[in-house]
């Protein structure tokens, strides 16, 4: 399996609508810029291990949780 930060991106991006949710709310809800938010999910930024964690909460799913999504989305 290998890194796809597009994949990343789409797959906060789909569970930010699917908790209808906008870019702003979510990310200040993680307690980060919007901006970096909106580079993260348009692929042309990788996210940290804290950023993933701090979105993922923001979700209210766990970090692993999140992961796990973006893997199947890899796979």
């Amino acid at each position: 399996m290998q890194f796809d930060s597009f994949v990343v991106g789409k797959t906060i991006r789909r569970l930010r609508k699917e908790k209808e949710l906008s870019q702003d709310v979510l990310s200040g809800l993680a307690g980060i810029a919007r901006s970096h938010l909106a580079m993260i999910e348009n692929g042309s930024k990788q996210p940290n291990f804290e950023t993933i964690w701090k979105i993922s909460l923001a979700l209210n799913m766990r970090p692993s949780e999140l992961v796990s999504c973006i893997e199947s989305e890899i796979e």
